[in-house]
């Protein structure tokens, strides 16, 4: 018999993993968010484990949250009992509840509960999220206890977290409470995504690196000084949009052109695959990679006539830098 090298099993089944390390069990019945799940048992997810050792709240489970709660638990970096999550949608909270991982009573619970928090709320609910944790017991009482804070709130600069938090505390205190910015995109959802992360200057080398640990999980991680967080949300966190809106216009060129939506579909699908798997594998810059394909008076330079006639890359350019003039504009700068 072949024994698989991964093994696939719902996570609120431990018996299970206690007698079986290889067998495949069915995951009907298991939230579509948890499906699919694998456990692995090699030295690198036992370091992932030490790292990030203790409690790992996640404040808020949207997409994002929900994201990452799977990453973590597929990395083998955090157990689901090992895991709190609040929010204010119970519906949500069902999915989770049902799969081991505990249900914190407000952001306050989770807080104290925590020691690493994830803010993964949408940027308007910072505020109210930040004043919640300010009443949890660390606060009315501070201790030498240290938490680590990590922000995907998009515009929601260091600054803003700090100014909450750091309002009532001493430097100490506030030393205790390291504050990390991190920006992923969508693509992240399928842990093929690309976080840029900058910490505050309270946050060591240990707090960057148990960071690293928990975006790697979800894609490629790229360490800067927080001025390029909002570029990063205007290239990377907002990229994924910009090669939908290709897509959508090339699946309904292809049906203008004859194909079935489908087909089209299908197409297109995989010739965005396989034009990033090129530019992936060349030494070539893009541009060469397009002028290798534009043949002279062929098919391929009749089409970017029309694309340079209508000064498509100026107006891309354009939108990218608008989409980082808004993202600084709910940063406040």
């Amino acid at each position: 018999m072949t024994i698989p090298n991964k093994k696939k099993i719902p996570l609120h089944n431990k018996k299970f993993c206690s007698f079986s390390r290889h067998a495949k069990i069915s995951t009907a019945g298991i939230p579509e968010v948890f499906r699919g799940l694998e456990f692995s048992h090699n030295a690198e997810n036992e370091q992932n484990k030490k790292l990030c050792k203790g409690i790992i709240g996640f404040i808020g489970a949207g997409n994002m949250g929900e994201a990452m709660i799977k990453a973590v638990i597929n990395s083998d970096i955090a157990e689901p009992s090992s895991i709190y999550i609040y929010d204010p949608d119970p519906l949500r909270l069902n999915n989770f509840e049902q799969n081991n991982i505990n249900i914190a009573s407000g952001n306050k619970d989770l807080f104290d509960k925590s020691n690493i928090i994830i803010i993964a709320v949408k940027p308007a609910s910072v505020q109210k999220v930040l004043n919640q944790i300010t009443e949890s017991n660390y606060f009315t009482n501070p201790k030498s206890e240290k938490k680590l804070i990590i922000s995907i709130a998009a515009g929601i600069t260091i600054k803003t977290i700090e100014n909450t938090l750091y309002k009532n505390l001493s430097e100490q205190n506030a030393a205790n409470l390291p504050i990390i910015r991190v920006m992923p995109n969508t693509p992240a959802i399928i842990s093929a995504g690309i976080s840029g992360i900058s910490p505050n200057l309270h946050t060591t080398y240990e707090d960057i690196k148990i960071a690293k640990t928990i975006f790697t999980a979800m894609g490629e991680v790229l360490e800067f000084e927080e001025k390029y967080i909002n570029p990063i949300t205007a290239l990377s966190g907002s990229g994924p949009a910009y090669l939908f809106y290709l897509a959508e216009s090339m699946i309904e060129a292809g049906i203008a052109i004859g194909f079935d939506p489908s087909d089209a579909v299908k197409l297109t699908t995989a010739t965005l695959k396989g034009a990033v798997k090129l530019i992936e594998s060349s030494d070539l810059p893009v541009e060469k990679l397009r002028e290798k394909v534009t043949s002279p008076k062929g098919t391929t330079e009749a089409a970017v006539n029309i694309l340079d006639k209508n000064r498509v890359k100026e107006n891309i350019i354009a939108a990218i830098i608008a989409a980082n003039k808004r993202a600084k504009e709910l940063s406040g700068i």
